[in-house]
């Protein structure tokens, strides 16, 4: 039920803005169920959760400067360790799921490691799924061809004049300039 009492309303120039509701104090209960709640939702990496929760404790700290943040940054480390110890938390899952997904949908290598990257993924760990996975570079960006309707997925009337926009967007998407084209001269009528 929505209740108006943690929201002021103020009025300026005629729209009516509200003021963030108060955030909830953090403790080691609340930053549990903050991750919990997070991991019901999404499956995540050990890094990506710590930053979501690091998010979290930066707000609380911002509205209440005189609070101490550096004992919730030691909770947020035992929540993390006591997560991967029940494999709430499992890097290597995560980035099998990941890597799937975006190979599914045509993604590029380098793409993808960027990606991993980014969410706390070791190198390694990403290299090691990468050569499991048995994927073909041409294939993935025809997959990223079609479903964009471009190069060869193009009307034929279309392709000519835009032969420089799709090489553009298949090597902006993270392919090779070879392979970005090989997908341009590739004829689906041949197969």
């Amino acid at each position: 039920m929505f209740n108006s009492d943690n929201y002021d309303d103020v009025n300026t120039n005629d729209q009516t803005t509200r003021k963030r509701r108060p955030a909830k104090e953090i403790t080691p209960q609340r930053l549990k169920n903050i991750g919990l709640y997070y991991l019901q939702r999404f499956e995540s990496s050990a890094e990506n959760l710590r930053q979501v929760l690091h998010r979290r404790i930066d707000a609380y700290a911002k509205e209440n400067p005189e609070w101490d943040k550096s004992e919730a940054s030691q909770w947020l480390e035992d929540t993390l360790a006591e997560f991967e110890k029940l494999h709430y938390l499992d890097d290597h899952r995560f980035a099998e799921v990941k890597i799937h997904q975006y190979l599914e949908t045509g993604k590029p290598a380098r793409y993808i490691k960027i990606k991993m990257q980014q969410k706390g993924i070791s190198p390694s760990i990403t290299n090691a799924i990468l050569a499991e996975a048995e994927f073909d570079p041409l294939a993935m960006a025809l997959k990223l061809a079609k479903r964009k309707k471009i190069g060869p997925f193009r009307a034929p009337e279309q392709r000519h004049e835009h032969r420089q926009k799709d090489l553009s967007a298949l090597v902006r998407a993270g392919f090779d300039y070879d392979i970005a084209c090989q997908v341009l001269e590739y004829n689906p009528q041949e197969e």
